[in-house]
C-alpha cells in the first residue's frame, strides 16, 4: 500500500538526512513484499512504510514491542482511516523469557452517563439509522491507542513512546503516496468527510478524493505526535488535546460549506473531561483452548474475538472426522463457525463473567455444540445458542444480530529473542465518525456503534446494550498459537465480525487443511456467521458454491474480499515465515531482518 520510498524516507528520519539523501538503513535496505522467510525478527503489516519502520527498530536492537508501536505509529499516519491515536485496540504479547502470554485491552469506552437507550431517539422511540449515529458525537469513545503503546511499552518494551512517535511524525510531515486503496476509501467516505472542513482540507482537496500518486502531508498529525512525545500522554487524556476532542465531540465542527447534503443531523455526544482522565487499559488474562496438541491464546471480552475463535475450533475438533474430504472440511468449519457466533451473541459482551467464558471454551461445551452438526444437511440459519444450564446441545429460542463493523487494521511482530505481538487496532468504520480533529490531525472512531442499539436476544439479556463507562463487544481476534509451549502461529486481522471468520479460517486451514501459510493466507474466504447466508468472497463462491448449496448452505451476495491478515508461522531455530495479504487490501507488506538464502 502507500510506500513513501518507505526505505528512504524511514531512513531520513532515522538518521536525519536530507530529503534526497540515499537509504541508509542499518545494514542496507530490506526487502519488503507480501512474504518474507529467514531469521533474526520479522514484521507483517498492511502497509510498507510501517513495515520499514518496524523492521528497522528490530534492525537497530529494538524488540518486538518497541518494533510493534513503531510500526503502529507509522500506521496512524498512513492508514488514517483504520487506526490512530484517536480508535483502540487490542495487544497480545508473548514473552519468550517468561513462556506467558499477557493482553492489554485498549478498547474505548462509553460515557459514565452512557444507559441502555442511548442510540435510541428520545423523540421517536426508535433506534437511530446507523449512519445518524456513527457521523456524530455520541459514537466516539474515550480512545485506547495512546494508552496501550505507553503501557506496552512500560511493561516490556526497551524504548520510549516519545521515539515511536518522533519517528511517526517525521513521516507525517514529509508524507506518503496516494494508491488506489486510499483513494477507494475516501470515496466511499466523501459524503462523511465533505461534512467537516478539517476532514475536507486533508482528505478532500477541491472537494474530491486525492489522485492516485499524488502525496498527503499531514503537519497537525506531526505536531500532535511531537506534543505528546515531550509532555506524555496527559496532553491527550487531559491537557490541550483533550480540550479540543471535547469540544470537538460536544460540538461537532460542520462544515457551512459540505461537499454533499447529509441525511441527518450531526447530533453532540456527551463524553466529559472526567471520562477521558479516568481512562485506564485493562490486561486481562488471555482466552485459552486447546486444539489438536495446540495452545491457542486470544483475546478476553469485551473483544468476542478469542471465545469465539476458540470455541469454533473446539466443535471442529469434536466434529470432524479424520476422513473428511475438502468439502467436508469446509461444511464443518461454516457450521461450527455458525453456533459460536450463536453463542457469542447470546452470552459475550464487557461484562460476561469468567465462568461462562471458561464454559464456552471448554472442550465439553464444544463436543456438546457438535452434536447439532449433520455431516450431510446444513443447519437452517440463524441457529440458537446453546443452553448453558441444559447444555449445548439444547436450543433456546433467540434472535441474532452481526456487527456491522468494517475497518480496522493488524500487525505482526517477532524478534531475535522469541517474542511475539499480536496486535489489532481500529476506529470501528473505515474513517471512524468521519471527524478529524481540527488541528490535530487524527481521526475519532464511531467504536460506540460496536454496541447494539436495541436488545437482539428475544426475551433474553442482550450482553452488548450501552451502559455507563462501557465497552463495547468487539471481533478483534489477535491470535498466538503455542505448539509444545513455543509459538508456533500468530495471526490477526481486520474485518469487522468477520475478523472472527477470517482467523478461524487461517487456523483450520494451515492445521486440519494442510496449507501452507501462505496458501492458508491466499485461500478464498467464506464467512458465516449465523446469518441465513455466507457471506464469501466470489472465488469462495465460485470454487464452492453448487456443492455447498446441495449441502442446504444458502449465500448472501458476495463480498469484493473478507480480511486482510497479517501472520507469522515459526518453524524452529529462530527461522520464521512471514506472511501478509498478496492481493486483498492492495496488499500488504512483510519482511524479516536476515531473509533466508
Amino acid at each position: 500500500m502507500r510506500f513513501l520510498s518507505a526505505l528512504a524516507a524511514l531512513s531520513l528520519t532515522l538518521t536525519g538526512g536530507a530529503v534526497a539523501s540515499a537509504p541508509a538503513l542499518a545494514g542496507g535496505a530490506p526487502s519488503i513484499g507480501t512474504s518474507a522467510t529467514g531469521s533474526g525478527g520479522a514484521v507483517v503489516t498492511v502497509d510498507k512504510t510501517a513495515t520499514a519502520a518496524g523492521l528497522e527498530v528490530l534492525r537497530r536492537g529494538g524488540n518486538a514491542v518497541d518494533a510493534a508501536v513503531a510500526a503502529a505509529a507509522t500506521l496512524g499516519v498512513t492508514e488514517p482511516f483504520a487506526s490512530g491515536i484517536g480508535g483502540g485496540g487490542f495487544f497480545v504479547y508473548y514473552d519468550a523469557r517468561k513462556h506467558s502470554v499477557s493482553t492489554i485491552d485498549g478498547r474505548e469506552t462509553g460515557p459514565a452517563t452512557m444507559t441502555e437507550t442511548y442510540f435510541v431517539n428520545p423523540a421517536t422511540g426508535l433506534p437511530y439509522a446507523f449512519d445518524e449515529a456513527r457521523v456524530s458525537g455520541l459514537s466516539v469513545g474515550v480512545p485506547g491507542t495512546l494508552a496501550t503503546w505507553e503501557a506496552a511499552a512500560r511493561a516490556w518494551g526497551t524504548r520510549s513512546l516519545s521515539s515511536a512517535l518522533r519517528t511517526a511524525a517525521d513521516v507525517a510531515d514529509r508524507g506518503y503516496t496516494v494508491d488506489a486503496e486510499f483513494r477507494r476509501q475516501v470515496t466511499e467516505n466523501a459524503a462523511a468527510f465533505g461534512q467537516f472542513d478539517a476532514t475536507k482540507a486533508l482528505y478532500l482537496p477541491n472537494g474530491l478524493p486525492p489522485e492516485v500518486g499524488t502525496t498527503i502531508r499531514n503537519p497537525d498529525l506531526a505536531n500532535t505526535y511531537r506534543l505528546i512525545a515531550k509532555q506524555g500522554t496527559t496532553a491527550f487524556y487531559q491537557g490541550a488535546i483533550a480540550r479540543d476532542l471535547l469540544n470537538t465531540v460536544h460540538a461537532p465542527a460542520v462544515s457551512t460549506s459540505p461537499t454533499t447534503a447529509w441525511a441527518y443531523p450531526i447530533r453532540p455526544g456527551t463524553l466529559t473531561a472526567s471520562d477521558l482522565a479516568s481512562y485506564r487499559v485493562r490486561t486481562p488474562a488471555p482466552t485459552t483452548s486447546d486444539y489438536r496438541g495446540l495452545t491457542v491464546y486470544g483475546m478476553n471480552t469485551p473483544s468476542s474475538g478469542g471465545t469465539t475463535v476458540g470455541e469454533a475450533l473446539n466443535i471442529l475438533e469434536s466434529s470432524l472426522p479424520a476422513s473428511a474430504t475438502d468439502l467436508e472440511k469446509v461444511h464443518q468449519y461454516l457450521e461450527a463457525s455458525a453456533l459460536a457466533f450463536a453463542d457469542r451473541g447470546r452470552y459475550i459482551g464487557a461484562n460476561t463473567s469468567p465462568d461462562v467464558v471458561k464454559r464456552l471454551l471448554s472442550n465439553e461445551w464444544g463436543a456438546q455444540r457438535a452434536c447439532r452438526i449433520d455431516p450431510d444437511k446444513a443447519l437452517v440459519k440463524p441457529v440458537a445458542p446453546g443452553d448453558l444450564v441444559a447444555g449445548g446441545c439444547a436450543a433456546p429460542a433467540a434472535s441474532v444480530s452481526p456487527d456491522t463493523g468494517m475497518s480496522t487494521t493488524n500487525l505482526t511482530v517477532t524478534d531475535r529473542w522469541g517474542n511475539v505481538v499480536e496486535y489489532t487496532l481500529t476506529l470501528e468504520q473505515f474513517g471512524g465518525n468521519g471527524m478529524v480533529l481540527p488541528g490535530r490531525g487524527f481521526m475519532l472512531n464511531n467504536e460506540l456503534t460496536d454496541f447494539n442499539f436495541t436488545g437482539t436476544q428475544g426475551t433474553a439479556a442482550d450482553p452488548n446494550l450501552p451502559g455507563p463507562g462501557k465497552r463495547p463487544r468487539s471481533s478483534m481476534s489477535p491470535t498466538i498459537v503455542l505448539k509444545n509451549g513455543q509459538p508456533y502461529l500468530a495471526v490477526g486481522s481486520p474485518g469487522g465480525s468477520t475478523i472472527i471468520t477470517t482467523v478461524l479460517e487461517i487456523i483450520y486451514n494451515r492445521v486440519d487443511r494442510g496449507m501452507t501459510l501462505q496458501q492458508a493466507m491466499a485461500a478464498p474466504r467464506g464467512a458465516q456467521r449465523n446469518t441465513a447466508g455466507i457471506q464469501a468472497e466470489p472465488s469462495f463462491h465460485t470454487l464452492y458454491g453448487p456443492e455447498l448449496t446441495a449441502l442446504g448452505h444458502a449465500f448472501a451476495a458476495d463480498a469484493a474480499e473478507i480480511g486482510a491478515a497479517t501472520s507469522i508461522e515459526f518453524t524452529g531455530h529462530g527461522s520464521v515465515i512471514a506472511v501478509a495479504e498478496p492481493v486483498r487490501r492492495g496488499g500488504g507488506a512483510a519482511a524479516v531482518v536476515h531473509p533466508a538464502g
